[in-house]
């Protein structure tokens, strides 16, 4: 590996850095006494356009992987395939929630918020394309770091405190168990790589220590995706953040923590194939990786099952708006979960070629699966927390009741509500439910055996069960009477982009093929 190497893959993760820099140089150097709106205006629209930078330099400019030294070796970042749609998708959604903080109040501090932003969104990308345990523990902190100051940032709020201080001890601990399994299993394999630790393991055969380490592992991934038993930071994180921060949190890092998890979930299942065959010498390889990763797959599966009923049932008794969102968030990642689990039983040689190398293959359809599901996720959360932070500012609350007689307040706000609380729960032809069902029939075509089928069948019993709360909100958006008519106003830039999110939200679910193909066009893997 050289520095130029380096340079060069890792410039989308520059030109946010750069741009970070530029922000804080432009709001403390020239704009200093000028007015707050002008301000948040000129910050973001720099934090927006270091984002298309970096998307520019991603799609132009950077090769398809950092190997450590000569050519043939396990990469050090990879940046084509999943990691690629996730990347872009990190960049989209961080340019949204940008553009959200326009109409935004909560600091005078802008430049130092837009700068955290594009810094944490620069670790985000980081875990995306990681392969190797320590560029993902680095692109973890630098995320989390962010999103800690990010949930502080309103700092006349007494929630908004709370919520950091939860967050981050919270976050300090799930560091810790990340690292403790991170730390044996370069004591088990010798090495940081992540394929190389997969390969020492199928030479050795697992041992106690490694499933161990598997469980810290996930218990530290498992807080920044909030799934259960981890997420008690979510509901105090959500409610207490500014909106735009919540928003942030919401999908950028659920779609960079779920990237993190299929790299996982690809290098414990299969090694890194180049070619188009499968020799009789590697027949005992493979059915070891296969015979691994069931065990490995158990704790996902449990923390699906344990998220999906949890954060559906405790949202059910919510009054506050953000925090029935946070137990909305905990139960979407057990959907997702039980994608990044799929796996199928191995049955020879023609179906390791299959699974591991077809473009249409059963791995990669699973994958697609969990990358459309979170990034259309993202997509709808971002516009969710756009409405609820306009109706919070308008109403100085985010209870249930605050959203009473929307329709006549703001007739495009609520068809706006309408539409994204309609996807997130899963109604067609949103893009919700083609999210929901490409996942769940990954999920069956994949996986064998009656334990991912109940798991498919309990997520869509509870799909149904978020439909309630879900319509509780919109009963009162459409049905009850307002207590107060008095017009909710949205800024133009804010009110564009909720509209261009529910738009695109329909667009999608009448069309389904159009992100499925995209997703599809970066296979198969060079």
């Amino acid at each position: 590996m050289n520095y130029a190497d380096l340079v060069r893959v890792t410039l989308p993760e520059t030109a946010l850095e750069v741009a970070a820099l530029v922000v804080l140089i432009v709001d403390l150097g020239f704009l200093r006494k000028a007015a707050l709106k002008m301000r948040v205006a000129v910050a973001a629209l720099l934090g927006v356009a270091g984002c298309g930078a970096a998307l520019w330099m991603m799609q132009t400019l950077r090769p398809a992987s950092l190997s450590f030294g000569e050519y043939g070796e396990s990469p050090l970042l990879i940046t084509f395939g999943y990691v690629q749609v996730a990347q872009i998708g990190i960049l989209v959604l961080t340019a949204l929630t940008l553009l959200l903080l326009i109409d935004s109040v909560f600091t005078r501090h802008v430049g130092e918020y837009v700068s955290v932003v594009l810094m944490a969104a620069a670790g985000g990308l980081l875990i995306a394309g990681a392969q190797d345990l320590l560029v993902i523990f680095v692109g973890l902190e630098l995320l989390s770091l962010g999103l800690y100051i990010l949930t502080a940032f309103a700092k006349s709020s007494g929630k908004s405190a709370e919520a950091a201080i939860k967050y981050y001890l919270y976050g300090g601990m799930s560091a810790a168990f990340l690292l403790f399994g991170f730390s044996y299993f370069y004591g088990l394999s010798g090495t940081t790589d992540l394929a190389g630790i997969q390969l020492a393991i199928t030479q050795q055969g697992p041992s106690p220590l490694f499933y161990a380490a598997w469980v810290l592992v996930v218990a530290g991934l498992g807080f920044k995706i909030a799934a259960v038993p981890f997420h008690l930071w979510a509901p105090d994180t959500y409610e207490g953040a500014p909106a735009p921060a919540a928003a942030f949190i919401a999908s950028v890092s659920k779609v960079a923590s779920f990237a993190l998890l299929i790299t996982l979930s690809v290098n414990w299942l299969m090694v890194s194939v180049r070619g188009d065959v499968v020799t009789d010498s590697t027949e005992a390889f493979f059915r070891q990786c296969y015979g691994i990763w069931p065990q490995l797959a158990t704790v996902l599966f449990l923390a699906a099952a344990a998220s999906m009923i949890v954060g559906n049932l405790a949202a059910l008794a919510q009054v506050s708006t953000r925090r029935l969102l946070a137990y909305s968030a905990i139960a979407h990642s057990g959907y997702i979960l039980l994608g990044v689990a799929a796996y199928r039983p191995y049955t020879g040689q023609a179906d390791v070629i299959q699974f591991m190398l077809d473009s249409d293959g059963p791995a990669i359809q699973s994958t697609n699966a969990v990358l459309y599901y979170v990034l259309t996720y993202g997509l709808t959360t971002i516009g969710a927390f756009g409405v609820v932070g306009v109706v919070e500012r308008a109403t100085g609350s985010d209870r249930l009741d605050s959203f009473l007689g929307l329709h006549k307040r703001n007739p495009l706000l609520a068809a706006v509500l309408l539409v994204l609380f309609l996807s997130l729960a899963g109604i067609p032809p949103l893009v919700g439910f083609w999210a929901k069902f490409n996942l769940f029939a990954a999920v069956l075509g994949v996986s064998a055996g009656p334990v991912p089928f109940a798991l498919v069948a309990l997520a869509v019993a509870f799909s149904a069960v978020s439909l309630y709360y879900y319509l509780q909100v919109l009963k009162r958006a459409y049905v009850m009477p307002a207590v107060d008519e008095t017009p909710i106003k949205a800024h133009p830039v804010t009110l564009a982009v909720l509209v261009a999110i529910a738009a695109a939200v329909v667009v999608l679910g009448c069309f389904p093929a159009l992100l499925q193909g995209w997703i599809q066009s970066f296979y198969p893997v060079p």
